[in-house]
């Protein structure tokens, strides 16, 4: 049996002898189903139509795939003396991805922000000897496919490496999190933000939003909300969940200018 994937998504079943109807999360109000309808494909299928992209993205390495599939996001490898992280996760995955990443000295865990990014998650975690999987247990019910490698965790922070340390913002999802590199940034700190904080096009300001491609705002109480849940950690960048979506320097003051400008035009009068 194929462990199917949506396409549009890229979010991967539990193997089953048919497909499943309908992509829960694609058919949420944060998501959408294309115009031609559900489509699955399998990692198979996706070995000999997509291929993996490694490079430096900012100063971590980001691992992406071409053609862009699913949310086009890419993985963020986050190197440690105690052992590398796998941030954020992407669909694909390989012989030849498996060798490079343990070229560079395996992986010892997974952390993903947000339910649009768990993908084909036990298909890592497996490559790389069955490692955890960290989410957060308020966005468990999106987990496609259940397996033991997957750790739920609970409370606002969570320490998963010397120096790395989850932390849940909520906004885009209940359970949305970012975390939190000490190291990063020429040991300034850095947040690794997914889309819970949305580098937008410019990389100066962040976004906030319930839905991006159905343009949900979050509220006031929301957004300011999340400020606070990372202004406890030193960080001078903001790793983002697209190529080249980086805030490189001085990522605090964006943060504070972002949310501002938030609040300004969610109370504007209209023009």
């Amino acid at each position: 049996m194929d462990a199917l994937i949506c396409t549009t998504c890229g979010t991967q079943y539990s193997p089953s002898e048919l497909p499943p109807l309908h992509c829960l999360i694609c058919e949420e109000e944060r998501q959408f189903v294309l115009p031609t309808g559900q489509a699955w494909t399998t990692l198979g299928r996706l070995h000999r139509t997509h291929m993996a992209t490694f490079r430096d993205d900012g100063g971590i390495m980001g691992i992406g795939m071409s053609p862009n599939f699913g949310i086009a996001q890419r993985a963020l490898l986050v190197r440690s003396a105690d052992g590398n992280v796998l941030w954020d996760c992407i669909s694909l995955l390989d012989d030849t991805m498996i060798d490079i990443i343990n070229g560079l000295g395996g992986l010892k865990a997974i952390a993903i922000s947000h339910p649009h990014y768990y993908t084909t998650m036990v298909e890592w975690s497996r490559a790389f000897g069955d490692i955890p999987i960290y989410l957060h247990k308020a966005d468990c019910e999106w987990i496609m496919r259940p397996d033991p490698c997957i750790h739920l965790w609970e409370g606002e922070t969570k320490e998963i490496s010397p120096g790395m340390t989850l932390i849940r913002s909520g906004g885009h999802f209940e359970g949305g999190t970012v975390m939190h590199w000490a190291q990063g940034a020429g040991k300034k700190g850095a947040i690794l933000s997914g889309d819970m904080l949305q580098v937008v096009a410019d990389r100066k300001y962040i976004g906030f939003m319930r839905s991006y491609p159905n343009f949900i705002p979050l509220g006031e109480k929301a957004v300011r909300a999340i400020a606070a849940t990372v202004a406890p950690f030193a960080y001078d960048a903001i790793y983002g969940a697209f190529w080249d979506r980086v805030i490189p320097a001085n990522a605090q003051k964006a943060m504070y200018d972002s949310v501002e400008r938030h609040v300004h035009w969610l109370h504007r009068d209209a023009l």
